[in-house]
Parts: structure tokens; sequence; C-alpha cells
């Protein structure tokens, strides 16, 4: 109760203050308008040693004062009483303080220097040049270098007061007048601290991928792609996205009284340490605390709700920082800033990305530009409650895509169970099926993709390649030199018993990546299951090199849909607000995901097992309409067969009567005069959905009968 009294007479105090210091700045501006008004050079001042009463209306120090201004500005001296003046307003205001001090200053300094060379004195009997000491400077009144010198240091501070010189103000700093204050050096360490850890945020690429946007003329990628021959399709603008309204950054205010307040928070739940920085960001704010030795860092995570309560704030999440004796406390701020999609793609960090499949998950705490590649993953996996903008973050990655890959680059297979989310991007040139939303197609889908897979492989290792980019480099060099690709091929022995050989011509078409994005893996799992188990498992453990990449997603992050299978191939992994703790440890391995903002609020785990807390940006319905119709405009969609030849592998059809496992089952039958699923299942040593396949087909063909009210069959062949 003592602690909110203390804040409450704090906020008052200050308050208070500020209004003192408008009425100062305002008394004092009336000073100096009325002690210029009646100056006299005849009044006794610092220059002038005479008897008698001053004609100036405030008196002696009226007339010291004015005499001052006007011989080091001259005219200008002016200029400070309507800089006072400006600076009252914006304190009674509350707008921008600091606008009117740089500007105020800047003029007073620039009239009434760099004017000198206007210089004239006005009388002899006056002894005021109208650009004060600039043009003493000029007349050579004072010495060459003491001038300069004078000149140079003004000319010096307006400017870094103005422009914020970053490797000028701390040495300016040391000598002028414009000290920061504490709550100055808290932002500076802020800002420090950012940019060390702005590192971590892009992982390492090889490749560049240089974008160029135009509506008006054909696209071409940049020189180190592998796409030179394909720039028929161009990407979209960004005026088609919507424009940050905002005109600055991050306007997070980190006051002294918030960070005391959570050392006092910290205290009262016994917790020794020392808040060492503050780092603002355009939803949170990172607290890095420094606890004290024999401070238990599990104590301090479980009362988490406990300093959300305190602080009064929506969440609090607290969590080890890696390779650091801290602990990142991140609070919700008051006021929180939308993140927009323009602002990500038009990031340097988007632009001059090196990557190959380049997402735009969002911004850090810091509000720096996350951009992630998804070739490097390789597959990602995404969970979410209803409303968490899980779908919005979905929507961002593929727009991401889209503003970077053309339809030869990157082809999309989108499988949307719910109907819902991902239809909209139905019919765009970059698919190569519609939208899948039956679930039957999306196993057939997904079957298709591991065929591609080993047709892709096959292709590479025919050309002696291992990854996609080995084999479109090859294409690209054969396409420039007008060759066929080639490779001998034995073919068998002649008469003399000697090796022939035969060319083979290879196909020269690029492979484009594909991209695989499964809205909501519940519903799949709940029809399919260990069948679609079996397909994610092969595509997640092989797929990378052939260029085909998953990004799966679930609203229901339990064990019975994220296996212990499905989590051990997707070592990325992105977690929107969940519903509990013991969905948070399913997604990430650790809690915090329940203590998520949601509207796009997440935590990005890296393969490296680091969690990194990133806000996603916000995209309108609106606006991917306005996308989906302008790539619509640049082309249609090339649709692939999906037809398969199904194998063992993947087939969910009954076997026929050539199938060598079935006659060998159906052998094993006869002679044992014994029938069921498990034991057909050991004598084969195939999977139990195998072995039931088998065992019904033998009941179509007449080899047994259907189970009895026990469950037994008879066998019906001799």
């Amino acid at each position: 109760m003592a602690f909110w009294k203390i804040s409450s007479f704090f906020s008052t105090f200050m308050r208070a203050l500020k209004d003192g210091i408008a009425l100062l700045i305002l008394a004092f501006d009336f000073f100096l308008l009325v002690s210029f008004l009646s100056y006299s050079p005849h009044d006794p001042s610092w220059n002038v040693c005479v008897r008698g009463v001053p004609d100036n209306l405030m008196g002696i120090w009226g007339a010291c004062v004015a005499d001052l201004f006007f011989q080091f500005f001259g005219l200008g001296a002016w200029i400070w009483v309507f800089s006072g003046f400006g600076i009252f307003v914006s304190i009674a205001l509350s707008t921008s303080f600091w606008f009117w001090v740089r500007w105020g200053f800047l003029f007073s300094i620039f009239i009434s220097f760099f004017l000198a060379l206007l210089g004239k004195e006005i009388s002899a009997s006056f002894r005021i040049y109208p650009c004060g000491i600039g043009a003493w400077i000029k007349e050579g009144k004072v010495s060459f270098w003491v001038g300069a010198g004078i000149l140079g240091y003004a000319v010096v501070c307006a400017a870094a007061l103005f422009i914020k010189f970053s490797f000028l103000k701390k040495y300016i700093k040391k000598f002028s007048f414009f000290r920061g204050n504490t709550q100055d050096q808290n932002f500076e360490k802020a800002e420090s601290s950012v940019q060390k850890a702005e590192v971590d945020c892009v992982p390492l690429v090889q490749k560049k991928s240089k974008i160029f946007r135009s509506s008006n003329t054909k696209e071409e990628i940049g020189k180190n792609n592998v796409y030179l021959n394909n720039p028929d399709t161009a990407l979209p603008p960004l005026e088609l996205l919507t424009r940050n309204p905002g005109k600055g950054g991050i306007k997070t205010e980190i006051t002294q009284s918030a960070i005391d307040r959570l050392q006092v928070v910290l205290e009262e739940f016994g917790i020794k340490g020392k808040i060492v920085n503050a780092r603002p960001g355009p939803v949170v704010t990172l607290y890095d605390l420094e606890p004290a030795p024999g401070v238990k860092s599990s104590r301090i995570i479980s009362l988490s709700d406990d300093i959300a309560r305190s602080m009064s704030v929506l969440s609090a999440r607290v969590a080890l920082i890696p390779g650091k004796n801290l602990m990142g406390i991140e609070l919700s701020n008051v006021h929180r800033h939308m993140v927009y999609l323009h602002d990500l793609l038009n990031s340097p960090l988007y632009t001059d990305f090196q990557g190959q499949l380049g997402l735009a998950l969002g911004q850090d705490i810091a509000g720096q530009p996350v951009i992630v590649d998804l070739a490097r993953m390789p597959h990602l996996l995404v969970a979410g409650t209803t409303g968490s903008g899980k779908s919005v973050g979905i929507s961002s990655m593929i727009l991401s895509l889209l503003y970077r890959l053309s339809p030869k680059q990157c082809k999309l297979l989108l499988i949307d169970p719910k109907i819902i989310d991902l239809t909209v991007y139905d019919e765009i040139p970059h698919l190569i099926a519609p939208v899948i939303t039956d679930h039957k197609k999306a196993l057939e889908a997904l079957k298709w993709a591991v065929q591609e897979m080993e047709l892709r492989y096959r292709k590479m290792s025919q050309l002696g390649v291992r990854n996609i980019t080995g084999y479109n480099q090859k294409v690209q060099e054969a396409r420039k030199e007008n060759q066929p690709l080639m490779r001998e091929v034995q073919l068998g022995f002649d008469a003399e018993n000697r090796p022939c050989f035969q060319q083979q011509v290879f196909d020269t078409e690029f492979l484009p990546y594909i991209v695989i994005i499964v809205d909501e893996m519940a519903d799949l799992m709940l029809v399919a299951g260990k069948e679609l188990e079996v397909l994610i498992q092969r595509l997640a453990q092989m797929a990378r090199a052939a260029g085909i990449h998953l990004i799966m997603a679930t609203q229901r992050p339990s064990v019975d849909v994220i296996t212990g299978t499905i989590k051990a191939n997707f070592p990325t992994r992105l977690s929107f607000q969940v519903s509990s703790k013991i969905d948070s440890r399913t997604i990430l391995g650790e809690q915090g995901a329940e203590s998520l903002l949601g509207q796009g609020d997440m935590l990005y785990m890296a393969s490296a097992g680091r969690v990194m807390r990133i806000h996603g940006p916000f995209v309108s319905d609106e606006e991917i309409e306005k996308i989906v119709n302008f790539l619509k405009t640049r082309g249609v969609p090339e649709y692939i067969n999906m037809e398969i030849q199904e194998d063992d592998t993947i087939t969910c059809d009954l076997p026929s009567q050539h199938d060598a496992l079935y006659q060998k089952a159906v052998a094993i039958v006869r002679q044992d005069r014994k029938v069921s699923t498990s034991y057909i299942q050991r004598q084969l040593q195939i999977g139990y959905n195998r072995a039931a396949r088998i065992i019904e087909q033998m009941e179509k063909d007449g080899i047994i009968s259907a189970p009895n009210h026990s469950g037994k069959r008879e066998i019906l062949i001799g």
C-alpha cells in the first residue's frame, strides 16, 4: 500500500513540476520581450559604466540581459523570444518539447553567425552589429582562431542537437550543457543493447535473391539467382499493402519510475536482484534482471502471473537470456503499436535478404524486422488457439513468398480443411493445384509430394548433384552454353564382351521450390491418423534437398496431433497464444506461450532451441484480395496431374490378387490354418494397417469368412 502512495505522490509531483517549469519559461520570455523593447545603449550594463537610473522597464537586470543578448546575438536575439514562447506552448499542449528547442537554437545560431557576412554596424553610437558576434568575427575584431573555434563549435553543437549525429553526441555532451538525464541514459543503454541483439535475428545464408518491384514492366530476378530466363510475371507492388500511418518509430517511454516500481515488486516477493537495462518494443518492454547469487531461476519464472498483477499489466513472461547472467522480464505496454507488413517488406533486411524462401515473421521486442529462410529450417510447425493470429501469420508468410518469388521459382500447395482461410488464394499462378479442402484429396496430394520428391532425387542423382540448387545451376549453365545435358550410360556388352555405352539426354527444366501449407493438421489426423503421420515423416526427413518444404499449422497442439515423430522432424516451431502450459510445453518444450498477448504475438523457436518473441504483422482481407486480384491478372495457374502410382509405402487401397505379399499371406493362412490381423502382421513383419487390408481382401475373395460374434474367422479354403 505504501508503494502505491509513493507512486501516486511521485506522479503528482512530476505534473506540478512540469507546470512550474512552463510558467517559469513564460515569465522569463516575458522578461526578455520587455527588456528588448525598452533597450537603450546608454543604460548601465556589462559594457557601459554610467550612473543614473536605467531607462529599461525591467531595471538594471533587464538592461544587462538585453545588452548581453544584443552584443552576442545581434538582432538574432529576437529568435530566443519566439523560441521560448514555442517551448511554453509545447509543454502546455504536451507536444514535442525538443522540436522547439532544436529549431529555436538552430535558428538563433545560424542567424547570429552565418549571416555575419551581411553585418554592418547600425550606428557608431549604438555599438551593435545586427548579427552580433558573427559580425565581430567578420570585421577582424576577434582573432581568427578564437573566432573560428567559437563559430565551429556553435555550428557543430547546433547540428548535433538538430540532426543527432551519433558519433559526435558523446563528445559534445562532455563539454556542452546539453546533458541527458537519467531517462535519456536509459534509452541509450537500451538502444546499444538492441543493436547488439540484432545480429541473431536473421540466420546466415548463401544465395542472394534480389527484388525488383514494378507494376508496369516485367520483372528480372537478381544476377545471382538461377531463374534468369523467367522474368514473365511481375511481382506485386508494395502500394497494395497498407502503409504505417505513424510518422515515427517506437516511442514507448521507459521512465525510471517504472524500473523502480518493478524493483519494488520483486523485493516484495523476496527476489533479490537489480534491473540493469530496459528495452522498449512495439508490444512489450524487456527488463533485464541480474539476480543475486543464490536466487533460483525457476522461482522467478513461477512468479510471472504475480508480477503481472502487481505491475497492473495484461501479462508478464519471464525467461532466461542465453549466454548471460540475466533473466528477461517481458511486460506488456499500455499502448500497443501495430506491426504492418508493408514496413517489413520495405525494410533492407527483406529486400537485401540472401535466402531462397524469405519469410517476414514480424518484429522482435526491440522493433527490428525478423526475416527467416524456410529453406534452411527446412520445415515449420505452427500452433495457436482461435483468435491468436495464426491464420493472419500464415497469410503474411504466403505474401512474403508472393512478393519475392515468381511462379517459375516457387509453387504452392495449399491444404485448408477449414475451407475459410486459404481459399482466398485460389487461382493465383503460383498454385500447382486448386486449394484442397477435402480430406481424401489432401492425402492424395501428400502422396504425390512423396512421389515428386523421389522423382527429383532420381534426377539429381543422374546429374551428380546433391540438392535443388546444384541441379538448377547445372541447368542454367547448359542453357547459357546452348548445349543439352548428357550422360554416358552403359547398355550392356558386345560380342567381344566389351561394355557398350550410349549418351542419355536429360530435360533442361528448372525445378521450382514447392511449399506445402496445411492450415489445420488436427482435422487430417482425425481422418487419416497413422497414414498421415507416415507421409509427413517421409517429407520432413527427406524433402529438404529436393526443394519441398512444409508449413503445418494446428489450433490444438495436443500430443495426439503433434506426436513425438512429428516433433522430432520439425525442429523449427512457431507458437502463438495457447490455452495452457501443457500445450506450450508440447509445441515448444517450455512454458510461456500461454502468457502471450494474442493478435500476432508469438514465440519462435529455431532449430538450435533458442526461443525468440516476435510480434507478427497484421494483414487485412482487403489487402489479400488486392494482391490476389493483381496476381490473377499476371497469369493463370498451371495445375499438375496428381494421379499417383500406388505402392506399398503410401497406398491406402486394398491389395490385389497379384500382389506378392498378398499371395504370401494366403499361403501362410492355408498352411498354418490360423488367421488374424496380428498374426499376419507378425509373420510378414508389416504394419497393422497393411495387415488389416490383407485380411479384408481375403474376406472379399472368399478365402476367410466374416468375423463372428467373438471376432474369430473361419478358413474357407483347403
